[in-house]
């Protein structure tokens, strides 16, 4: 598929099926986190997959923003292993790194027919206590994935709105 097709036709899938991902798909979606770039390539995404009965039913009750999906992506950032600015004291990567590793596992996810959502309505703290988390890692956003449901459909709203290019990018 075109990437400017694929990156128009992609939308917040905030209605899923109850179709199992399949463990290939799975694996892909996975592969093209791998694959981001991450600052001088340090990786320091850690990715729990959410999906037992036990990790749905919390992850729910900690945000709204995981809506009706059969798998949750939490994304972390491992700050030990984070780029640190030497120019901007108290700088690093993490975050962005992280995010970067969700929109091409997103971006993934929808060529392979399964539908994502990027959110981040949640306190860090309470994620990080309820799943046990290592104190080196930091969540950083969730990604709801599944199959679209057959009522999904984009926001339309938000979904064609954009500002002009002129607006977003100034040649200097």
């Amino acid at each position: 598929m075109d990437f400017l097709q694929l990156a128009a036709d992609r939308y917040s899938v905030r209605s899923f099926s109850d179709h199992p991902i399949e463990p290939e798909k799975m694996e892909k979606i996975l592969k093209a986190g791998q694959l981001a770039p991450t600052a001088v390539n340090f990786q320091p995404q850690k990715i729990y997959i959410l999906k037992s009965k036990n990790a749905i039913k919390k992850i729910r009750s900690l945000t709204r923003f995981a809506y009706d999906a059969p798998v949750v992506l939490l994304l972390c950032a491992d700050i030990s292993r984070v780029w640190k600015s030497p120019v901007e004291q108290g700088y690093d990567t993490g975050e962005m790194d992280v995010s970067i590793v969700c929109t091409y596992m997103m971006l993934e996810a929808w060529e392979l027919g399964i539908g994502s959502v990027w959110v981040r309505g949640f306190d860090t703290r309470q994620v990080a206590k309820a799943f046990d988390l290592p104190e080196n890692i930091k969540p950083i956003c969730l990604l709801p994935i599944g199959y679209p449901s057959e009522t999904s459909v984009p926001y339309t709203k938000w979904h064609n709105t954009f500002r002009p290019l002129n607006e977003l990018a100034e040649v200097r």
